[in-house]
């Protein structure tokens, strides 16, 4: 056979070119050159960002400055014993029932809206047709464009009048329970009725967020819960809500935060008073938030009074911080995968090992009694026959 002559310049570098390059090439990674308008994006982008910091702190400096006088001076004598910062000795005197009522009031709206904001959520996610969802989560976003002074109004000409006759009926039954007891109202400014008002404010903050997370759920989850035999219920109770459990909690720590802050609607509905309550259902037992306390009392009080509610600001201020940044924390938790746990990684195992256990394991064993576990050549496959002659 005759043989054709190699090239003299083909090598046997040459047969793979491309493998042995890319091998002996550094790696490198490939950069655009940075254009204007790039540095200018970077820069506003950048400045927009530290912008927020500067913000929140120059928010934060604003409170401590000017309530640092009313916090160190002496309340029982001079501006602070009289008006409406008096019969307190110190600041902390008159901060701790402000405190006590925003986050009682808060709570108690909260305890009212979130299962209400958790079944509207998961109706339109899981239950409505898709054309009712479409409109019913439509109408959830545009109620938290209503301003709270709206909110205030329906509350006082609605809520007050409607509430009157359960009240009384608890008041009269229940009336030995703490919460039920005191003397009832007869007007309906009641720490219920504005628990209530705030329950119907926070609706669309926890609805919006518990929704977009109850979408979230992986489709294989519900389907091999329904592959299973589970019921509607069931598929929500076993794979949806241990998926969004996370996500419902921070959803109910952000509607807190909202309900922390609310002015003109508790302003409107309770009667102001300052102490420790536990009163649903009486008008001179309730306890005053800090915001509804600065908007009634700051238009008459003095230069130093007007510092100490400066400084019930600086208290609720701190309060929102810690609030809003447990929910960002819970969220940022729940974008990890399995919940921000570590998973535990198996120790490598044997293939043969592995496949000696389940010989033994396997109710086949049974009928193989001289098939060792420890020799997993005791059950081999049969071999295919040869071709017939």
């Amino acid at each position: 056979m005759k043989r054709h002559p190699r090239s003299p310049t083909s090598t046997r570098n040459e047969t793979h070119p491309v493998t042995e390059s890319t091998a002996a090439a550094p790696s490198r990674r490939i950069v655009a050159k940075a254009r204007p308008s790039d540095r200018i994006f970077k820069f506003l982008s950048t400045g927009s960002a530290t912008l927020i910091i500067v913000i929140l702190a120059g928010v934060a400096l604003f409170l401590i400055i000017k309530s640092a006088p009313a916090i160190t001076a002496s309340w029982t004598t001079g501006d602070l014993a009289e008006g409406t910062t008096a019969h307190h000795s110190s600041f902390w005197s008159y901060t701790a029932p402000l405190i006590w009522g925003t986050l009682w009031v808060s709570l108690l709206g909260l305890l009212m809206g979130a299962p209400v904001a958790i079944g509207i959520a998961l109706f339109i996610s899981h239950y409505a047709p898709r054309s009712v969802a479409g409109v019913l989560a439509y109408l959830v976003d545009l109620l938290a464009a209503v301003p709270s002074i709206i909110f205030g109004l329906w509350g006082i000409f609605t809520i007050r009048k409607f509430l009157l006759p359960f009240q009384a009926w608890l008041n009269h039954h229940v009336g030995w329970f703490p919460l039920f007891g005191g003397d009832l109202s007869t007007t309906g400014s009641t720490a219920f009725a504005g628990g209530v008002v705030l329950a119907v404010m926070i609706l669309p903050i926890i609805t919006s967020i518990t929704r977009e997370i109850f979408l979230q759920t992986p489709r294989l989850h519900e389907e091999a819960a329904l592959a299973l035999g589970a019921t509607k219920w069931e598929t929500v109770r076993l794979a949806v809500f241990p998926y969004a459990r996370s996500g419902m909690l921070s959803a109910i720590l952000l509607g807190l935060g909202r309900a922390l802050g609310e002015t003109m609607a508790i302003a409107l509905i309770m009667s102001p008073t300052i102490g420790f309550f536990l009163n649903w259902f009486t008008d001179n037992r309730n306890s005053q938030t800090i915001a509804a306390n600065i908007a009634l009392n700051f238009p008459e009080s003095n230069q130093l009074q007007r510092e100490a509610l400066i400084g019930t600001g600086l208290a609720l201020f701190v309060i929102s911080l810690v609030v809003n940044f447990a929910a960002r924390f819970i969220i940022g938790r729940t974008g990890k995968s399995g919940g921000g746990k570590k998973v535990k990684r198996l120790p490598p195992t044997n293939p043969s090992t592995m496949l000696a256990l389940d010989d033994a394991e396997s109710p086949l064993a049974a009928l193989h009694p001289h098939a060792s576990s420890a020799h997993p050549e005791g059950l081999k496959p049969s071999q295919p026959e040869g071709p017939r002659s």
